[in-house]
């Protein structure tokens, strides 16, 4: 199970790895947490959804996830609390952080009992969020992060809600990550400056790699359907798309038994099912 903020961030960060075991026949259920009402337009054939309001821009963005979603493999999907529950929360900084509506201002307990109802009756193996900082600091990213880790004693636990169903362990919890040495050399190709804040994590906090080069078709199938907000033809992220290496996803994995080390010169795993390898706890 997989939990993201907005349609196209399951794509962005892990949709080779999602193509990969949905190829497998890994059964998978994707969790978003918002429709992505605020995101900025980008395709120019869709100017009108700037100014349609954000519940046009949130219907045409379940669109582009539906679709997405086919390409991927995936069938099972679930909006956390149902569709149009919280909104989209913008970018950091921006007024739309304080809307009452926001994702990013919601009742702890209401976005508790929301997930521990999707984990007991989806009853994951593995989950999959991002990390403490959402990856990059959006401010649903980082509520995606919270909202999942609060969940994951409260689901296992009896006492907590039995009207939510029967109680579920997850076995182990990934954050998806982005390497820091990878992020500061396409920066630094790309001609961008390096700051301190750029976004990624030390090599020493990675715990797996996922290699899906062969499935970079497939994530770049997926992505190009979200026109709304990415454009794959021209600019940086274009030029960063097409490289091998953004079929390659990494993972911490900070709940469970660290399986078996891969084939990677780091010894990281090299799949998020690895069976635990005995004296080795995260």
């Amino acid at each position: 199970m997989l939990v993201h903020a907005h349609p196209d961030d399951e794509v962005t960060g892990t949709g080779a790895t999602i193509a990969r075991y949905a190829a497998e026949g890994v059964p998978i259920c994707l969790v978003t947490c918002t429709r992505g009402e605020r995101g900025e337009v980008v395709a120019e054939d869709l100017a009108y959804l700037r100014t349609a309001g954000p519940e046009a821009l949130a219907k045409y963005r379940e669109g582009e996830l539906a679709t997405a979603l086919a390409e991927l493999g995936i069938s099972k999907h679930v909006w956390l609390g149902g569709a149009g529950r919280w909104w989209d929360s913008g970018m950091i900084g921006t007024p739309d952080n304080d809307d009452p509506k926001s994702f990013y201002r919601a009742d702890p307990a209401d976005t508790l009992r929301a997930m521990v109802e999707v984990l007991r009756t989806e009853r994951p193996t593995v989950v999959v969020t991002y990390d403490e900082n959402g990856g990059y600091g959006h401010p649903d990213h980082i509520q995606a992060h919270r909202v999942t880790m609060a969940a994951i004693g409260p689901a296992a636990d009896p006492g907590y809600a039995p009207e939510l169903g029967e109680p579920w362990q997850v076995s182990k919890v990934y954050w998806a990550v982005i390497p820091r040495e990878a992020v500061l050399r396409m920066a630094e190709e790309a001609g961008f400056e390096i700051a301190d804040d750029m976004p990624g994590v030390p090599d020493d906090v990675i715990t797996t790699r996922i290699d899906g080069q062969d499935k970079l078709a497939v994530k770049l199938a997926a992505l190009r359907v979200y026109r709304s907000q990415v454009n794959l033809d021209e600019g940086f992220f274009a030029a960063f798309v097409h490289r091998p290496e953004f079929g390659i996803e990494h993972f911490q994995l900070v709940v469970g038994e660290r399986g078996g080390s891969g084939a990677t010169p780091q010894g990281w795993e090299d799949d998020l099912f690895a069976e635990p390898v005995a004296g080795a706890h995260t």
